[in-house]
């Protein structure tokens, strides 16, 4: 092993371990990883910044910014809205939403698909009177899957994709993944939708509508006493019944920034005291009005919020890509620049209790926030937060044909040979700004510049794992490991390494780290790359096991009150499956 090899091996191996730490940003990571690599000499200075330029970077934000394109024209929308059946039984619901979810996320990033949906089916649950866990999970890994069948259906295909072109001079078609990424995606989404869901655990599933409100969401959220309120002078002991016969409970009270404590009977409260009340968001509304509490006006904690405008409470899920990541709602400024308290924090199925303000916000967290009613969807897209509850956008239904039309012909175009991929989406980018589809002044707010920042940093690395030797390493240590066994062993051992790698890394970095893998393995065993190649792309892409590995089982962790180890149940018998299909059918389409 050679120095170099040795020092790349180093710096990847402190890179997946801080990504697997999640406490700092994944981009944030990969972009110091990058420098690193140049200061040590890994990566030449004059393709550091190469990444930036790769086709692959720049067709993941083309699609991100023709997706928002179609959202806008409200086409999308409108078959999502007519989705909604509180009336068919679990598994067609979960089949019909996921095969649209499947489609969606074929021709569009997974995160925007699930983003469409999720409330479709938050809402359906609620009116069915079972409780949103039971399918979320399930729509979130359809999405998944959906994502393999095309060539921009997900970020790993444009790498392998990418790889495939710098070793044979010609990257794969639009449709080419559909061989073998379709027969996966299908059969993955019929176990997901008879079987899968039935493994879950489904804590917060009920029998009638009624219970609906009974098992919303429990956040512990700060209330003010103000000065005209009744409780004033009330003990604590009066409140906490009061509380309990209106289904909250009284977790403490606060005077000063400090919880007071004795006797509940002995504390008697006073003009600025905080009470943490745990309840639903219903419930603690009637809890203010009853004992004429206030919510904190979200600058002064012990000063009351005096609202002259219809308030709303809209619960947020916090994805990788929102703006609030990592931060206190102090500092994104939430009360100063929008207006808005935040009213609780419900992080892994476990509710916060204690200085909201002052506590990071981390991808996954759902958020009660309070905020003028007109100002829900400002909010929403100033911070890149989804709403859990369906929002109406102001949407061009009469551009709607026309913008669907440019897409298809710009795929017509690259499948035909025409045009390459990002030519033909900058074209309907263009057509989507001269028809006025989307708006220039808000462009580039529809990119994902976090994912944007990770795979221009990692791609040099990747190429980098080529040219010191480092994949032709491990290839030939996976050769011989598997010498005198049949070819599909080694394509075997690889789809197996690189899934389980994408279940606690990020999947677009476990593309870039097995790609120059797979076509060194071809060449050591004298086999055809496009084999090793499909099976990369097709397990960087099985992210299954836990909520850390794709951003969509983050995103539905909160929603769906799942737990870290839920995610195995479904997830396991399901890469399973995709072994026991996807192997198969890449021997029968690229044979070996």
């Amino acid at each position: 092993m050679t120095q170099p090899q040795m020092l790349l091996f180093a710096l990847f191996a402190a890179i997946i371990l801080l990504m697997i730490w999640g406490r700092l940003r994944h981009d944030i990571v990969a972009f110091a990883g990058l420098i690193v690599g140049v200061l040590i000499g890994v990566v030449p200075v004059d393709d550091a910044f190469s990444g930036f330029a790769h086709p692959a970077v720049v067709t993941v934000a083309l699609v991100l910014v023709v997706s928002a394109g179609l959202i806008r024209t409200g086409a999308i929308n409108a078959l999502a809205r007519v989705l909604s059946n509180p009336d068919l039984p679990v598994s067609l619901h979960v089949l019909r939403l996921g095969a649209v979810g499947g489609l969606l996320s074929a021709v569009m990033n997974n995160v925007t698909a699930l983003a469409l949906l999720m409330p479709v089916d938050v809402a359906t649950a609620r009116k069915a009177g079972r409780g949103a866990g039971l399918t979320l999970m399930a729509l979130a890994f359809a999405t998944i899957l959906g994502g393999m069948v095309t060539l921009i259906g997900t970020p790993p295909n444009l790498i392998v994709s990418g790889f495939r072109a710098d070793a044979t001079g010609t990257p794969f078609g639009f449709f080419d993944f559909a061989w073998a990424g379709g027969i996966v995606a299908v059969a993955g989404l019929l176990f997901v939708a008879f079987v899968g869901w039935r493994l879950v655990p489904h804590r917060d599933e009920g029998s009638t509508p009624a219970d609906t409100e009974a098992r919303m969401r429990h956040y512990v959220t700060e209330l003010v006493v103000p000065e005209d309120s009744k409780s004033i002078d009330q003990s604590k002991a009066d409140l906490r019944a009061a509380c309990e016969k209106l289904g909250a409970t009284l977790i403490a009270v606060k005077r000063r920034g400090r919880r007071v404590y004795g006797a509940p009977a002995s504390i008697v409260l006073e003009i600025g005291d905080i009470l943490l009340v745990e309840a639903n968001p219903t419930l603690l509304e009637e809890v203010r009005v009853e004992l004429q509490l206030a919510y904190p006006d979200g600058l002064a904690a012990d000063a009351p919020r005096i609202s002259l405008a219809g308030e709303v409470m809209v619960e947020f899920v916090v994805t990788d890509a929102s703006r609030i990541v990592g931060r206190t709602a102090r500092q994104a400024r939430l009360a100063v620049d929008h207006d808005s308290v935040l009213l609780g924090i419900m992080r892994r199925d476990r509710t916060l209790h204690d200085k909201l303000r002052d506590t990071k916000i981390l991808a996954g967290d759902i958020l009660l926030v309070l905020i003028p009613e007109t100002e829900a969807e400002a909010i929403a897209d100033a911070l890149r937060l989804l709403p859990l509850s369906r929002r109406e956008t102001v949407t061009m239904e009469k551009r709607a044909v026309g913008a669907v039309l440019m897409f298809v012909a710009a795929i017509a175009a690259v499948s035909l040979g025409l045009v390459t991929m990002p030519v033909a989406l900058g074209a309907v980018v263009i057509g989507y700004v001269l028809f006025k589809v989307l708006g220039v002044e808000d462009l580039y707010d529809h990119i994902d510049w976090p994912v944007i920042i990770l795979l221009a940093a990692l791609i040099p690395l990747g190429m980098a794992m080529d040219s010191t030797g480092a994949s032709g390493l491990i290839a030939g240590a996976l050769a011989a490991a598997t010498s005198g066994l049949p070819a599909w062993v080694g394509l075997l051992v690889l789809i197996v390494s690189t899934m389980f790698i994408s279940d606690v890394l990020n999947n677009n970095a476990t593309a870039i780290l097995a790609a120059p893998v797979g076509i060194r393995l071809a060449e050591a065993t004298g086999t055809n790359p496009d084999s090793y190649l499909m099976g990369v792309a097709i397990a960087a892409s099985c992210a299954f096991l836990t909520p850390i590995g794709h951003q969509n089982n983050t995103i539905v962790m909160g929603p769906g009150s799942y737990r870290f180890s839920d995610y195995w149940r479904m997830g396991l018998p399901l890469e399973a499956i995709v072994i026991a299909v996807g192997m198969p059918a890449i021997l029968w389409f690229w044979p070996l």
